[in-house]
């Protein structure tokens, strides 16, 4: 799936594609369009939370019930990418596939229920396909760039430049839901709670050490979820407030009034925490990314299929 992300995207024709992209926290579909300049023009969005991480957290596998959900959620979206009369439908399994010990059944499933490639992604091919994505969107991306993708089960840093694609790649398992499943059980957690997963999340990046970016873009819900509360660019200062905000009066009353979802509410104090430690070791303030894995996996997919024309 993930191509060499330092072609000229001017070469890609434009292409209508759809990606499916199950990840811990929800499965997502984006049907976009791929102009030839290489911008990823989105058509067609939808989202479901099915929290496939709070059963291969627990049980170390993926239940019944919710691949049967899954299935459902799959064929759908299959049926519709198909309506929009997209050129290649592809599904990316991100987290779960790396994380669930029944990992083949989950790919057999979303093989038969969209009759389309599947692919569980590596860390590091995640990440390289988020920075493309991120990149690919931006306004600004001179000098060098560092892309945080911040899922439910993991989260990735990608760190490179625009003409050469990403040179340095890493990935942790600290993603929002992973990390208020394990280390945020309390629904009101108490300040030595939130400074206990803070401990937690840092072994959690023990080695994790990106060269300095000239500019970085964090990407993926919770990074979008915190810019409706902060603004589009925060750092450590503002995510360490926005934490405790959360912390003292509860995410429904912190987040009243703003677009943010019901599902993306329960896991948004685990990701600040987690944000705001990549934001130091980067020592970089992080701005919402306009595209990212998604985005990625659809240039790839309009590539392959001019060579394939």
């Amino acid at each position: 799936m993930p191509g060499n992300t330092a072609d000229a995207v001017e070469t890609i024709p434009r292409v209508r594609v759809a990606v499916i992209d199950v990840g811990s926290n929800s499965v997502r579909l984006l049907v976009a369009s791929v102009k030839p300049g290489g911008d990823v023009r989105e058509l067609h969005r939808e989202r479901v939370y099915l929290r496939l991480g709070d059963d291969a957290y627990r049980l170390g596998r993926i239940g019944r019930r919710k691949l049967d959900e899954l299935a459902e959620t799959a064929d759908l979206y299959a049926c519709r990418a198909r309506a929009a009369r997209v050129a290649r439908l592809e599904t990316i399994v991100t987290a779960p596939g790396r994380q669930a010990e029944n990992a083949d059944e989950l790919v057999e499933l979303l093989v038969d229920a969209t009759r389309a490639p599947v692919v569980v992604l590596s860390a590091a091919d995640e990440g390289r396909l988020a920075w493309e994505g991120a990149v690919a969107s931006a306004a600004r991306a001179a000098g060098t760039v560092a892309v945080v993708d911040l899922g439910g089960g993991s989260c990735e840093v990608a760190v490179g430049r625009a003409d050469r694609g990403p040179t340095w790649v890493q990935s942790r398992d600290a993603g929002a839901l992973r990390v208020t499943r394990g280390f945020l059980p309390s629904r009101r957690p108490s300040a030595r709670d939130v400074e206990s997963a803070r401990a937690r999340i840092q072994e959690l990046l023990e080695g994790l050490d990106p060269p300095p970016p000239d500019v970085a873009f964090a990407v993926g819900g919770t990074a979008r979820a915190v810019g409706r509360l902060v603004g589009p660019q925060f750092g450590v200062r503002k995510l360490d407030a926005l934490a405790e905000t959360i912390r003292r009066v509860g995410p429904a009353a912190a987040l009243a009034g703003f677009d943010v979802t019901r599902g993306r509410i329960e896991t948004l104090l685990g990701g600040t925490l987690v944000l705001a430690e990549l934001a130091r070791r980067l020592d970089a303030k992080l701005e919402v990314g306009r595209g990212g894995l998604r985005q990625g996996a659809a240039l790839t997919l309009a590539r392959l299929e001019s060579a394939a024309a």
